[in-house]
């Protein structure tokens, strides 16, 4: 699908669709807990119902209501069902659910999209066969298989990407025996910072240093039945914060929790920091600008996602944006520095690639372009924030993959007052 942006203003009020970090994790934790959860106001898009795919493929009873999701757990007892499970675009729940799979002592086959077979897996695939679970893989990415039972033991970790601490954290309570894990290269820390808030909850067992680098994880652990809300996303909720400061607009996001633990909270700082005025009453937050923001350097190392609309936001900044320290941003659904660095010039931005990051020169004036969206949900809406700003007509492609995190992104930014045709 391919929409058409003009340039528009933002204004009124929006609420943020549930945090997908926080409702796979519920998710994967519901399926092997004793019982029956609640998840409340979960986040419903392509990636929340692959992890729900995966959790029924486990064995998994799972009942969905309006605003609810009622799922009975195994109790770590899995009951899998023959077939490949087909993990689509979801890095995360590919992640956790291998290895949860890998706890059991039946062979699980995962696959996904093609983005998704790009993604590497080889870290986590190398530290469940240190702990005894027998792997195939293609050159350590999609399609694989898995054969436990983990026994536990010690593992190290590449951190790389935190998801293959995340999912070693979230299965390894359920092994025979204790399982020591060394973690090298953490990146991304707020979102390992997530999963021990999950296990703390939940009563689980586990010591670990003050820097996240090694982990004693207690075996033979259970996972009990919860009822939880889950949280507005902050990952979302960049956009319409990046929105409203670049068109100069006043926006409300009625639904944020900054005492969560969501590391992209911290990209409210940041636009703070360039000179967007926000205020925060209740559960409202107001943010409103009447002036050019100001380029600035950020580290983005705890909020690699916010790099496609953080460099949206330099492009149309005075001076120099320095966005740095990301190297993971290299390995999301797609290379997003390299991505982001070639899109942004065909609005007439000067930008140079770095290893880690960008460099941007602020640009008042960005001129439409046709644009690629890579199958790419933070691409597409970063794109998307860019056509409201610049001159004329911009086109993106493959829209359709907001839906990954935001499905009803479109809808909601035209009733702030986006100008947005899908074509």
């Amino acid at each position: 699908m391919k929409i058409k942006v003009r340039k528009s203003q933002l204004n009124g009020e929006i609420l943020v669709p549930g945090s997908k970090s926080h409702t796979i994790r519920a998710i994967a934790i519901a399926s092997v807990a004793e019982g029956t959860s609640f998840i409340r106001c979960p986040l419903v898009s392509e990636d929340t119902l692959s992890a729900l795919y995966a959790a029924e493929a486990l064995g998994t009873k799972i009942e969905k209501e309006e605003k609810v999701w009622m799922i009975t757990g195994t109790g770590g007892e899995f009951e899998i069902l023959p077939g490949l499970i087909d993990m689509g675009n979801s890095g995360t729940s590919l992640r956790i659910f291998t290895a949860l799979a890998a706890m059991g002592n039946v062979e699980v086959a995962f696959d996904g999209d093609d983005s998704l077979r790009s993604r590497p897996m080889g870290q986590l695939l190398n530290a469940l066969q240190e702990l005894g679970v027998e792997v195939e893989s293609n050159n350590g990415k999609c399609p694989l298989n898995v054969c436990g039972p983990a026994k536990g033991g010690k593992t190290v970790v590449d951190g790389t990407s935190s998801q293959f601490v995340t999912a070693l954290l979230i299965a390894l309570p359920l092994a025979e025996n204790d399982s020591f894990v060394k973690v090298k290269n953490l990146n991304e820390i707020p979102y390992v910072e997530i999963t021990l808030g999950w296990l703390a909850k939940q009563g689980i067992s586990i010591e670990y240093s003050d820097d996240l680098s090694y982990f004693h994880i207690i075996g033979g652990q259970n996972y009990k039945s919860f009822d939880s809300f889950i949280p507005a996303d902050f990952s979302t909720a960049a956009f319409p914060l990046v929105g409203a400061a670049l068109t100069q607009g006043t926006v409300t996001i009625r639904n944020l929790d900054f005492s969560d633990l969501q590391g992209d909270k911290a990209v409210f700082n940041y636009l703070q920091m360039m000179g967007t005025d926000i205020a925060h009453s209740g559960n409202k937050t107001v943010i409103s600008t009447e002036k050019k923001l100001k380029g600035m350097e950020f580290d983005l190392n705890a909020t690699p996602d916010a790099l496609p609309v953080m460099a949206v936001a330099g492009a149309c900044s005075e001076g120099t944006t320095y966005l740095t320290n990301c190297p993971q941003a290299r390995i999301k659904e797609t290379d997003r520095i390299s991505c982001m660095a070639y899109e942004l010039r065909k609005f007439g931005c000067k930008v140079k690639e770095l290893d880690e990051g960008l460099i941007i020169e602020g640009n008042p004036k960005l001129q439409g372009a046709e644009v690629n969206g890579y199958s790419d949900h933070r691409i597409v809406m970063a794109l998307t924030i860019a056509g409201m700003i610049a001159e004329g007509e911009t086109i993106i492609s493959t829209a359709e993959s907001a839906a990954v995190t935001y499905p009803s992104f479109i809808d909601d930014f035209k009733k702030l007052g986006a100008d947005i045709t899908i074509l």
